[in-house]
């Protein structure tokens, strides 16, 4: 600086009443460290970018602080709010801090390229960068589960696993049928009269009962009745003591007399079962019956809500492409991309641009009615080519990449439809010249689009490049228009002479644009120049510079 305004201590005299130099030192030594410890410990992006806007100032004009400065820098990371939850202002934060460390570091390095610290610098400033797109990466990919400690896991769960019920046998002596049946202690429950209960009530409770019991726990009880039963049936039979046991019999019954009766015929059996009262059977709750169910028949799918389930969807999709975040690192795709796997927006554009050319190939009628009639059934094609177009148009500088891989899928459908023959409806050049259409007037002199977009759009016709020439009615973009058909001629060699011949409609119709089309002109189609030469000098008119080059 070295103004007026400027502060040192050579200005100060030696026997200056209220400042010394040697206290002016200690404290400027003081506040320096003061501003260089709001990096460590701040996390205001302001204070931070301030502070380290006014390092170049001091390093410039106070060499001796500068080796304090460059560690102080080396030492920070702009990343420290990396470990807080990261919202849009964190995001913004750290690149604002990373940005401002790394343009300092690179001004210092332009400043003294011969200095020591240079080579120390730049790895750091490439490290800090490698981090931040490695960051900003990963950033909205998922964190993979990790898994959880197993033993401390073991250690505090629960036990839930089933108690192990235990089936006594059956002791000593006379069992019934209902002691053998029996697998629980209560005496209570036992002398429960279960005949007061209603059928019903006891079916539902036994169909509930069973369906939530735990299978193990039911086939060791039915284990269980099974070993009861066998051990009965493989029980000696009891010894009678002759002196205590019951005769049974009266003395009158020994002497056996059989009956010499006529024994019944079938025809008498017969009738005593007819005669005999019927036993109504039980009548089982409707409840308990099986139902027949039947399902609903659905309604018929017509084509206009087919219709809007596939609006439905596609708007969805396009919704859900807006919100994804563009990745910090575009990778070259090659043809991977035509596979559509990624998941990515580029993925579900090519999944959406397929939909519009192949999905409904050969469904549609053939017989197509004139695009102005107001009559025409919509389709589902026709819409997503509409949902396609309003994306690229929001910023077609940004899609254009979008607009080139929809109208490649475009003209390859034209081409399978043109060979299977027949009156079948072609897309790719209407699409083409409605996008063509539609960013034509937005276009600036400098703009690269137009000529991306005719370089890399599958098919060019004259009807295509007829647009271009329209173009040149607008002096301010002439330069573009002719820039782009040159890059034609030269990179594009089967549209070369279709190219050439839009020059030379241009250099025809626009005299604005004759002096830069007739430089072309005269290189690739001086024949034309010639000829234009001669019937300009035989009709006397002034002979122009374009013709004259």
């Amino acid at each position: 600086y070295g103004g007026t305004l400027d502060v040192s201590l050579d200005k100060v005299p030696p026997n200056h009443q209220s400042l010394d130099p040697r206290n002016l030192e200690a404290e400027a030594s003081g506040l320096l460290d003061r501003m260089l410890a709001t990096l460590q410990e701040s996390s205001d992006a302001l204070l931070v970018d301030a502070t380290l806007n006014c390092m170049s100032i001091l390093v410039r004009t106070r060499p001796g602080t500068s080796n304090r400065v460059i560690n102080a820098l080396l030492n920070f990371n702009p990343l420290k709010l990396a470990n807080s939850p990261l919202t849009p202002k964190t995001r913004v934060m750290i690149r604002s801090m990373e940005k401002t460390t790394r343009m300092l570091l690179i001004h210092l390095v332009k400043r003294d390229p011969n200095n020591p610290m240079t080579p120390r610098i730049q790895q750091h400033v490439e490290r800090m960068m490698r981090t931040m797109a490695e960051f900003f990466d990963d950033s909205g990919r998922k964190r993979p589960l990790e898994p959880a400690p197993q033993d401390a896991y073991d250690a505090k769960r629960q036990r839930l696993s089933p108690a192990q019920i235990q089936i006594p046998p059956l002791g000593p002596g006379p069992h019934s049928l209902a002691d053998v049946f029996t697998l629980i202690d209560n005496t209570a429950l036992k002398n429960f009269d279960i005949s007061q209960v209603p059928a019903p009530l006891v079916a539902r409770i036994a169909v509930t009962t069973l369906s939530r019991l735990d299978p193990q726990v039911l086939s060791k009880a039915v284990d269980g009745i099974r070993g009861r039963l066998d051990a009965l049936a493989n029980a000696p039979a009891p010894e009678l003591n002759p002196n205590t046991a019951p005769l049974g019999v009266e003395e009158d019954d020994d002497d056996y007399e059989p009956d010499f009766y006529q024994a019944e015929d079938t025809e008498q059996i017969l009738n005593k079962l007819d005669s005999s009262p019927m036993h109504d059977a039980p009548v089982l709750d409707d409840g308990l019956a099986l139902k027949s169910f039947h399902l609903h028949q659905p309604s018929a799918l017509t084509p206009e809500t087919a219709l809007t389930a596939g609006n439905g969807t596609v708007t969805r999709v396009i919704e859900m492409m807006k919100s994804l975040e563009d990745p910090a690192k575009k990778s070259k795709a090659g043809f991977s991309r035509l596979a559509a796997s990624s998941g990515n927006r580029d993925s579900w554009m090519t999944i959406l641009a397929r939909l519009a050319t192949r999905s409904v190939a050969g469904l549609e009628e053939t017989s197509i009615k004139e695009e102005g009639s107001s009559s025409a059934p919509q389709s589902l094609s026709n819409n997503i080519r509409d949902v396609l177009y309003s994306y690229v148009m929001e910023d077609f500088r940004k899609h254009i990449d979008v607009a080139v891989s929809w109208l490649c899928e475009e003209w390859y459908n034209d081409k399978l439809q043109q060979k299977k023959g027949g009156d079948r409806p072609l897309y790719y050049e209407k699409c083409c010249l409605r996008l063509i259409d539609g960013f034509l007037p937005y276009l600036h002199p400098q703009d690269k689009v137009l000529t991306r977009f005719l370089s890399e759009i599958p098919e060019l016709n004259k009807n295509l490049l007829s647009r271009v020439k329209h173009m040149c009615r607008d002096p301010s973009v002439v330069q573009l228009a002719l820039t782009s058909l040159l890059y034609l001629v030269m990179m594009r060699p089967p549209v070369k002479e279709i190219a050439l011949d839009t020059v030379q409609d241009i250099w025809t119709e626009f005299e604005e644009s004759r002096p830069m089309a007739g430089k072309y002109l005269t290189k690739y189609r001086p024949t034309f120049m010639e000829s234009a030469r001669n019937a300009a000098s035989e009709s006397g008119q002034s002979v122009s510079p374009a013709i004259t080059a």
